[in-house]
């Protein structure tokens, strides 16, 4: 325990045998529930992970078929709930994760100063050299999309799910309804934003060495765009319309509906340049106006939703001691 709080971690794994001993052996022994989450693998993951639970502490989970990472945080979350774990970890079963951060990570929700800690990556200034390309800049295209899906707008580090999330919040939120596959990131965050719910961003190390990625870049990133784009119109709507009113939404619906209309207006004049040979004044009057409306309707937009959310977000701070 942290504080007289019970401290629960969540592994999803799939097919992680060769790493998942070094996860459970290397466990802070002031978690007290370690829930591994085991997604059909047709490996040795359960009894590799026995064979490291020197103190007793896990409780599997078994999916008969493969359910994806959403469905396996969900059964994990739901089962150090139902525990009595007051605040409940994420850290991968390929050790990408490293111990000696669980404590940061746990951090503002053991001082109540946050419902929902993340870790952030791209805080370590080392991190950014050695992090692969790839990762790099697929993480910095997500992180643009994903703060119009959620609403922290100072989040950066999407990809990140070394996580932990009070029991109390996980009662605020609608975890059922989460995605089942990639993309439960945003997901979450964006039903914290809705229920109004303070998020942190601490300081993590990745770890890269010998884990096996699974997902294929040419699915994952229009599958997590669409996700996007469906997530951010929840927000907005439920947020901003239903459960209250913010004239934010009026102001992303306008530029919505220019922006439908800024292509036409270009093919419109295009198609009478080349036919008549003459520049339409009328149509490049309403073009530039269209767009120039466009474009300032969704920076008032994106300003006031920052400013309006700017009270759910939790300032890092150098992590105390605590009692464990």
């Amino acid at each position: 325990m942290i504080e007289d709080l019970k401290i629960g971690v969540v592994v999803p794994a799939y097919n992680e045998e060769l790493l998942i001993g070094r996860v459970v052996s290397t466990m802070p022994q002031f978690v007290d529930l370690i829930v591994i989450v085991d997604d059909a693998s047709s490996d040795s993951t359960i009894e590799v992970a026995k064979q490291a639970d020197e103190m007793n502490r896990i409780q599997f989970v078994t999916h008969p078929t493969n359910l994806g990472l959403g469905q396996s945080l969900i059964d994990g979350y739901r089962t150090a709930e139902t525990a009595g774990c007051d605040v409940v970890a994420v850290m991968a079963g390929d050790a990408q994760m490293s111990p000696d951060d669980l404590m940061t990570v746990l951090g503002p929700i053991v001082e109540d100063k946050a419902d929902y800690v993340k870790g952030n990556r791209l805080l370590r200034p080392e991190v950014v050299d050695r992090m692969p390309r790839y990762r790099l800049i697929g993480n910095a295209f997500l992180t643009f999309m994903s703060k119009f899906a959620h609403g922290y707008w100072h989040s950066m580090d999407p990809q990140c799910g070394y996580t932990a999330i009070s029991s109390y919040a996980l009662k605020r939120i609608p975890l059922e309804r989460m995605v089942r596959g990639y993309g439960y990131n945003a997901d979450i965050l964006n039903m914290l934003n809705i229920g109004n719910l303070r998020v942190a961003e601490v300081q993590v190390e990745p770890v890269y060495g010998e884990e096996t990625s699974y997902i294929r870049l040419w699915r994952y990133i229009p599958s997590v765009f669409a996700l996007l784009i469906r997530l951010f119109a929840r927000r907005v709507l439920r947020k901003y319309v239903v459960l209250d009113f913010h004239p934010l939404a009026l102001m992303y619906g306008f530029s919505f509906l220019l922006s439908l209309i800024v292509p036409i207006l270009l093919v419109r004049l295009f198609v009478l340049y080349f036919s008549i040979g003459v520049v339409p004044t009328t149509t490049l009057l309403l073009l530039s106006f269209s767009s120039m409306f466009a474009f300032m309707s969704l920076f008032f937009a994106m300003w006031l939703d920052m400013e309006d959310n700017r009270r759910l977000w939790v300032e890092s701070r150098p992590l105390r001691t605590y009692n464990s």
